[in-house]
């Protein structure tokens, strides 16, 4: 079946493949947005207990994600994985050591005579959910807005700053920079949403659902306002173009938008995306009393889509994906980082699992929430987090 398909045909889905891992990462990203919350909701002691574990129920499932989507990376375009991950090292160790501090903070916190006490691995799981929002945020922007790097004629990639990738963060004299930092704070405030929104879905306590209700809004107005700067700019920006018989780079104004246009299957998932992110918000906030406790569902898919979405734009139609703003001509294309032919194909054939992937996914999170978590099984639970 997937030996029958051309090289390019392979790329375009592995491409899609990474998008849809890449969406569903930034959705399960509301457990970091959760660990943000934790004492802006929770009053006592046994509140923040009751949220704390609610996030315990599916912390690994990002973790996982996030994996998983490096791995997709590595395997299908190890070229892009090489340079970002080995040329921003600096972003991604950060990132990674805040994943591994999520990772001591649940399974410490609530040990009898721990080292560091309770409240330390709560503030362990607020960096976390902090960093691995914000830098992967900034780091999915620099897909439109380009890094600074080269490859020579062996396919070696060499990183053009000292700084390791911070520099696209926290260099304020390129307006790209503000441009990268918008999406990473729409990701950090939209996953507060998603965590308000699982709160409700998952918690069954009147005052923790009132409080979680008012955040939802409190941290839609800058998601959104973030989200649109972070839009705005794109589709008006000058994008990267290359020639596909060539493979030359240029520059070419209102690029992004032309994607757009020029695949109306993309923009219409893109449009629908954002309509549900907003209605998810409208039902979680406006009518929380009748159908708040599914308003994540509506959101969650919305995110989904609406990323997935921005993926298929910076990777289809001819986009470097990951651009070159030091040399043009060493923008990674789908084209020229993908594995072989051979690799491509024999990968395609492990990723009919995926679906079955999701379906345990889906299976364990409603095994999992079959009871929503109430105060008393808090205090009665001894293996709680």
């Amino acid at each position: 079946m997937f030996e029958n398909l051309t090289y390019l045909a392979l790329q375009h889905y592995w491409w899609a493949i990474i998008a849809l891992l890449g969406a569903i990462l930034v959705f399960m990203l509301f457990v970091q947005g959760g660990q943000t919350l934790l004492y802006t909701l929770g009053k006592t002691d046994n509140e923040v207990k009751m949220l704390v574990n609610a996030l315990g129920r599916k912390w690994d499932l990002t973790f996982t994600t996030l994996v998983t989507f490096g791995g997709a990376a590595f395997a299908s375009f190890p070229l892009f994985y090489s340079t970002s991950f080995g040329g921003a090292y600096w972003v991604w160790i950060i990132i990674l050591f805040a994943f591994i501090l999520q990772a001591v903070s649940y399974e410490y916190r609530s040990k009898a005579n721990n080292l560091l006490g309770t409240k330390t691995y709560d503030v362990f799981l607020f960096i976390n959910g902090l960093i691995g929002t914000v830098f992967l945020g900034t780091a999915v922007a620099t897909f439109f807005t380009g890094s600074s790097f080269h490859i020579n004629n062996m396919h070696s990639s060499f990183w053009d700053t000292p700084f390791g990738g911070l520099e696209l963060a926290l260099n304020f004299g390129r307006y790209a920079t503000y441009v990268n930092l918008s999406l990473g704070l729409a990701v950090f405030f939209l996953s507060r949403v998603l965590a308000s929104m699982y709160f409700i879905n998952s918690i069954d306590d009147k005052d923790l659902n009132e409080r979680s209700r008012k955040t939802i809004f409190t941290n839609a107005i800058p998601f959104l306002v973030f989200f649109l700067f972070f839009l705005i700019n794109v589709l008006v920006m000058k994008g990267f173009n290359y020639d596909p018989q060539t493979g030359v780079v240029n520059m070419e104004a209102f690029k992004y938008l032309h994607n757009l246009l020029a695949m109306p299957v993309v923009l219409i998932i893109l449009l629908l995306g954002i309509v549900a992110v907003l209605w998810g918000i409208i039902r979680g906030y406006f009518f929380f009393e009748k159908c708040g406790s599914k308003a994540i569902w509506f959101t969650g898919i919305g995110v989904v889509l609406t990323v997935f979405a921005l993926f298929i734009t910076v990777g289809y139609n001819h986009t470097p994906f990951y651009p070159s703003i030091t040399d043009l001509q060493s923008s990674l294309t789908i084209q020229n980082a993908s594995s072989s032919k051979y690799t491509l194909t024999a990968m395609s054939y492990v990723s009919l699992l995926v679906p079955f992937v999701l379906a345990y996914i889906w299976y364990a999170w409603s095994s999992m929430n079959k009871q929503d978590i109430t105060a008393k099984e808090m205090e009665e639970d001894k293996h709680a987090y």
